[in-house]
């Protein structure tokens, strides 16, 4: 195996980084535990499965989400030919169908010749050249590994996942298709509340029963995957003005906004699923049944799946991470996903993607190249690596990670501001590309 390229972990990350390594001409062995060994939070063994929301956030160009995963085409993604392939309606956002979407990096996978899918758990982080993406539910024997050459210093924090209910348990006739501002039709259903509707909501979810994480101590929330009853604890128009903003949102009912809206977004192309969207929860599933069915439009809904929670584990990584993401300790082993400390699908994807690049130039005997701070990809990196490390905290992508340039930063024109800042991300972007193929 020393020829190959290891890459532990057939999640988003590890499957994008083989990807990359093989389209660089080296061969990869992408080893995978799933399905002889599987994740309190994963339910079938492919590649690539999504286990939280379906949505990959927004199209927009002009937004984070929107230029990191057009830095992700331009390198020739995987996971964002995946995505394409298995879109489903979401307004101005790109959500994809979760079976569909892991069938197809799992057959592309599979079919490249440079690439064996090798399905078994590695618990020893190995001598060769490896990345490491074992996710946010990194097995317990590779956590171990990891501390004997960390010397044990871990984060972690608890996560969340949203219920899914039966489209065909939906009242219609107390919901309306819209998407926010019109951006995308009538991709997502809309549950409207009135200020008494929400209000008795709001009791019966600060009332519900919580499950509490009983092998660990400390009890640590992600900010940006809030369960919405930790939501709604830390005041009454926290959800409101959060997964329940009504904004843009007009009933056509009355030609108003309501109080508050609950959304649901399609799950599947065949549109017979839908989650609720922001509602990640930890809610035992009777009280999720007996609370979420309060919603207008759910009276009667079946739940496929029930929230759940989960504990994420991540590298302190600003004190082990290279700006290359191989470890000080090791400089053999490179690391992606969100064990590196990002949050989200596409970040995942994005440090999956250079470390692939990064892990396949090392074997070629090459050293790798900087990745630009003005990028999106950037961004993340210079988060990562650069926060500190006492208080760091995994991030979504966000332009306040960028390297910006102080002129850029004297714009007023938040518009104006964001499309100099774009445009010189994808310019700074398609350099680094081109010197990464040298």
């Amino acid at each position: 195996m020393s020829d190959e390229l290891i890459v532990i972990g057939g999640g988003l990350a590890g499957s994008e980084a083989a990807w990359q390594a093989a389209q660089r001409g080296i061969e990869v062995c992408l080893c995978e535990m799933r399905p002889g060994k599987m994740t309190e939070a994963h339910r079938t063994g492919g590649l690539g499965e999504l286990v939280c929301s379906n949505s990959l956030r927004s199209n927009d160009l002009s937004s984070a989400p929107g230029l990191l995963k057009k830095e992700l085409s331009m390198a020739g993604s995987l996971i964002m030919e995946a995505a394409e392939a298995a879109a489903v309606p979401a307004g101005s956002a790109l959500a994809v169908d979760r079976d569909l979407f892991s069938k197809y990096i799992s057959a592309r996978l599979a079919g490249h010749a440079r690439i064996r899918v090798v399905r078994e758990e590695i618990s020893e982080l190995p001598e060769a050249t490896a990345v490491l993406a074992t996710g946010p539910l990194t097995s317990p024997s590779m956590v171990a590994s990891l501390s004997r050459l960390l010397g044990g210093d871990y984060l972690y924090f608890y996560d969340a996942i949203a219920p899914i209910v039966d489209a065909d348990s939906i009242d219609y006739g107390k919901v309306y298709r819209a998407s926010r501002y019109g951006k995308g039709g009538d991709d997502y259903v809309n549950c409207p509340m009135s200020r008494d509707e929400y209000d008795a909501f709001y009791a019966a979810l600060l009332d519900a029963d919580s499950v509490t994480p009983r092998e660990f101590e400390e009890q640590r929330v992600f900010e940006g995957c809030m369960p919405i009853e930790v939501m709604a604890s830390r005041g009454k128009d926290t959800i409101r003005f959060g997964p329940m903003k009504p904004v843009g949102l007009p009933d056509p009912k009355t030609g108003k906004e309501p109080y508050a809206v609950v959304q649901l977004r399609a799950e599947n192309r065949k549109l017979t699923a839908y989650n609720i969207v922001g509602f990640q929860t930890r809610l035992k599933w009777p009280e999720q049944k007996r609370v979420f069915s309060m919603i207008p439009g759910l009276g009667h809904a079946e739940f496929l799946r029930f929230g759940s929670l989960h504990r994420n584990t991540f590298i302190n990584s600003p004190l082990f991470l290279n700006t290359d993401l191989s470890l000080r300790p090791n400089g053999n082993i490179f690391v992606a996903g969100q064990i590196s400390g990002v949050e989200g699908y596409i970040e995942s994807t994005a440090m999956g993607l250079v470390a692939g690049i990064n892990a396949s130039c090392r074997m070629r005997g090459k050293t790798p190249r900087e990745v630009p701070f003005s990028t999106a990809h950037g961004g993340l990196i210079r988060h990562i690596t650069g926060s500190d490390s006492g208080h760091f905290q995994p991030s979504n992508i966000n332009f306040g990670l960028f390297s910006v340039p102080d002129e850029f930063l004297r714009v007023r024109d938040k518009k104006k501001r964001r499309a100099m800042i774009v445009e010189r991300a994808l310019t700074d972007w398609e350099e680094y590309l081109g010197k990464a193929k040298e």
